[in-house]
């Protein structure tokens, strides 16, 4: 899916925590450009009160639904309702669904039917049904902890950074005075590299890792050239068909490449293309 493409944004306050809403903007921004934004939920409890903080700042547009019966949530039926208002309205190509609730499983898949592009988000408690029902589905619990692992360490480089700086106006002077030979140019600290995260909890909703590694084999096997190679990419595309929560973030690498190159199980190498840039091409070992 393009960048260029429109999508509606649709969340259900009652059932996502508003500690998301950075995460959740940031991830459908990739996909394109979220035309509607709208949030529903009771918001005469005490319970919205944290979502109120964050509606201007997002441009949020919340939608009242009251509560008739304690106990049910009261913004799925409003939210469906306008999903499929919007869908007959033919001006977007796409939705995404933030929800943790399997109520909005036929939603997606009517969405679906109608040749609508579905991203589901939710934490990895989501039932299973709601997940397969969409095209993509992310997990916010493990991209909220991606972005908290790259704070740490971008705040943990710009720490040093200014020790650094100090560090080298200190050896510009010194070097004036007496005339010291120059120092060597002190090395980047590099990135912590990517590890796969160990949080069973989250870890036992997504698929194993080593069936994951088994499936590239398959499709590899499947569909590559005469030497064994097969676009990354087009690997990735396939895993996303199969899996519809497959995302390399969830076993803790911010790139598919990565992951693949973490396995040690694949080989790689890089094809040129005639715009001038590179392909990555992978094979099955041996």
């Amino acid at each position: 899916m393009e960048n260029g493409k429109v999508i509606a944004l649709l969340i259900d306050a009652e059932n996502v925590s508003p500690k998301y809403i950075k995460t959740i903007i940031d991830e459908v921004s990739m996909y394109g450009t979220p035309a509607y934004k709208r949030i529903y939920g009771d918001w005469t409890t005490p319970d919205m009160a944290s979502w109120k903080k964050v509606l201007l700042e997002h441009n949020l547009t919340p939608i009242q639904q009251f509560s008739y019966t304690q106990g049910k949530n009261a913004s799925d039926s409003a939210m469906i309702i306008d999903a499929m208002d919007i869908l007959y309205g033919k001006n977007v190509d796409g939705f995404c669904l933030v929800s943790s609730d399997s109520d909005f499983t036929r939603l997606a898949a009517r969405l679906r039917e109608s040749r609508m592009f579905v991203i589901g988000m939710g934490e990895s408690k989501t039932p299973t049904a709601f997940k397969a029902a969409c095209d993509t589905f992310k997990y916010l619990d493990v991209l909220m902890g991606m972005k908290k692992s790259e704070t740490d360490i971008k705040q943990e480089a710009e720490k040093k950074t200014p020790a650094k700086t100090a560090s080298k106006k200190a050896a510009r002077t010194t070097r004036k005075k007496d005339a010291e030979p120059p120092r060597e140019k002190e090395t980047e600290v590099p990135a912590a590299p990517s590890e796969p995260h160990h949080d069973e909890e989250l870890a036992a909703a997504f698929v194993p890792l080593d069936m994951i590694v088994e499936k590239i084999r398959e499709i590899i096997d499947f569909d590559s050239d005469e030497d064994g190679y097969m676009p990354l990419s087009q690997v990735g595309v396939m895993l996303g068909r199969l899996y519809a929560d497959f995302d390399s973030r969830n076993y803790g690498f911010s790139k598919l490449h990565k992951l693949v190159d973490y396995t040690k199980e694949f080989e790689t190498k890089y094809e040129p293309l005639e715009n001038g840039g590179k392909n990555l091409l992978i094979r099955n070992k041996g």
